[in-house]
């Protein structure tokens, strides 16, 4: 399981040209699922995205977490994390989880972090969504466990 996790000022998901989902400061997380990944791996990534502590205390260091800040997060489901772009010019994905097992283990990150922290949104697992961020920073980090 690998995520992308943006801090953001602002962030959005359209789907079909009407607008699902909105957070302002707070956490984008783009969430890749791979074919072998399990349960436990989507608690420990919520665990260390609720905890990360990537905003910045009084003094400009990052030592403040999403929940010392109050902030929001947008969780995206993204098979493209585990593309692999090495050989020729065409992407593959053969190491993205696939239907319903990827969707399972996308709810069940999303729970798993609403369970530590309540102020999440998501976009919709599958559907062609439109996403747009003002990225603060910019900070961004690749984590997978």
């Amino acid at each position: 399981m690998r995520v992308l996790i943006q801090r953001v000022n602002k962030a959005t998901v359209t789907i079909d040209n009407q607008l699902h989902s909105e957070i302002s400061d707070g956490l984008l997380i783009f969430l890749g699922i791979h074919k072998e990944d399990s349960e436990k791996q989507a608690s420990w990534l919520a665990k260390k995205c609720v905890g990360l502590r990537i905003f910045e205390d009084d003094d400009q260091k990052l030592n403040r977490s999403i929940e010392q800040i109050g902030g929001e997060i947008l969780i995206i489901s993204q098979f493209t994390l585990y593309g692999n772009c090495h050989e020729g010019r065409r992407p593959e994905f053969t190491q993205s989880a696939k239907g319903s097992f990827a969707r399972k283990l996308y709810v069940k990150f999303i729970d798993e972090v609403q369970s530590l922290y309540p102020k999440v949104k998501s976009g919709v697992f599958g559907e062609d969504m439109k996403v747009s961020l003002i990225n603060d920073g910019p900070v961004t980090f690749m984590i997978e466990k």
